[in-house]
């Protein structure tokens, strides 16, 4: 929670433009730069504009107009990517207000006042400051619709009971998940609110979403919801519980971003078959897959097989059309022996390889370093396990058009 100083030194910067121009002229080490900036302004704002100007060098390529948002480390850390945020806003109905609870710098509540009017509830009222700042750039840039209202609100949400929650019909809930920490928790236990409030929040009859870490032990926590884990370029970035009316007939969802392929499922009601051994190709599935345990599902939509029941890595002798899979050419299956697995190669030495493994032990980079170089394309060596066996299947990757 801020105070009247914390406040005062967001105004103080805010008046202060042309320190940010100094900082970014400056250089030389940190310390050297603070202490030529200091002599024209005083220390706290030198500290607090550095550290702001650090944000904004990290945010630029993850935020739009990041160069101007106004941010924290920590608030940078937890912020929804923006193509995430804007996906999560679609699915709330056009024009019905939505309380964003614990909303931070701002990011889901703007995509959200895309589709109509948003109140924002935050403990912190220095972070509803600089939310509104960063909304007055994103409207200024034309990103954030102005004709719906914007309402902040400073409160502890963990104070709200079921009964608030329910009559504010429309809820995203971003807890807290470095209370005290230096790194994101994993245990919903040691998130804030604590596990037991979200809980009753996603039954208390409101309809929203609860933002999760995608590694965070949600399995079994939230009956009859909808677990959404949401891949960005390949990163899994987020799990969504969709709770009340916005949650989906299935238990789980993977989306795949920028594309927006979607597919959700029951886990168990899916069956793929652990087959012989790789044929034409080898599939490298996207996290969002792995972690929403629907690998059985998209395996069984493309007609493929699994290598291995304990292994990730599905095969068959055709290539899909789907985001959800990264495709591979097999090119030859080796035991797990590295001598082995060097004489193949010295034949047709690559320029580099990239290694995959999941559950074979491996060091990569000691692999790499090890292999005989040469002028051939980049390919990929898997480590993984073929009906209970460690194999080593050299592959090259398929693109669009091969």
């Amino acid at each position: 929670m801020s105070d009247s100083r914390d406040l005062k030194l967001l105004n103080r910067l805010r008046d202060n433009a042309q320190l940010f121009e100094d900082i970014r002229s400056e250089s030389g080490s940190e310390l050297a730069r603070q202490e030529r900036l200091r002599a024209t302004y005083e220390a706290d704002l030198v500290v607090a504009g550095v550290s702001l100007e650090d944000c904004r060098s990290r945010a630029a390529s993850r935020l739009p107009d990041g160069d101007r948002l106004w941010l924290t480390a920590k608030s940078l850390q937890q912020a929804t990517a923006w193509e995430v945020a804007l996906h999560k806003a679609a699915r709330f109905p056009e024009g019905e207000r939505v309380t964003d609870l614990c909303s931070g710098v701002g990011v889901d509540t703007a995509a959200l006042l895309n589709r109509g009017p948003v109140t924002s509830v935050d403990i912190d009222e220095a972070m509803l400051l600089r939310a509104k700042w960063n909304l007055e750039a994103w409207r200024n840039a034309s990103r954030v619709s102005s004709g719906h209202e914007w309402t902040p609100e400073q409160g502890d949400v963990c104070q709200l009971g079921p009964a608030e929650l329910a009559g504010m019909g429309l809820l995203h809930v971003d807890p807290d998940r470095r209370v005290n920490r230096d790194r994101a928790a994993k245990r919903l236990e040691q998130y804030s609110p604590k596990l037991e409030w979200m809980q009753e929040a996603v039954t208390s009859g409101a309809s929203g979403a609860l933002k999760l870490g995608p590694a965070s032990n949600f399995q079994q926590k939230f009956p009859g919801t909808e677990i959404e884990l949401i891949s960005l370029h390949g990163e899994c970035r987020e799990a969504t519980v969709w709770f009340g009316d916005l949650a989906g007939p299935h238990s789980f969802r993977a989306t795949s971003l920028p594309t927006g392929e979607t597919v959700s499922g029951d886990p168990l009601q899916a069956w793929c078959p652990i087959v012989d051994g790789p044929q034409e190709y080898i599939f490298d599935p996207d996290p969002a897959i792995v972690r929403s345990g629907l690998l059985d599902t998209i395996g069984e939509m493309h007609s493929m097989g699994r290598l291995d029941g304990g292994d990730e890595y599905l095969t068959s002798g055709g290539l899909p059309e789907t985001a959800f899979l990264t495709s591979y050419f097999v090119e030859a299956t080796l035991p797990n022996n590295m001598r082995k697995v060097k004489n193949h190669l010295r034949d047709d030495p690559c320029r580099d390889y990239e290694i995959k493994c999941r559950h074979v032990k491996v060091d990569a980079t000691k692999v790499r370093r090890s292999l005989p170089v040469g002028k051939g394309p980049l390919k990929t060596l898997f480590f993984l396990r073929v009906n209970g066996r460690a194999r080593v299947i050299l592959a090259r990757r398929v693109t669009r058009g091969d």
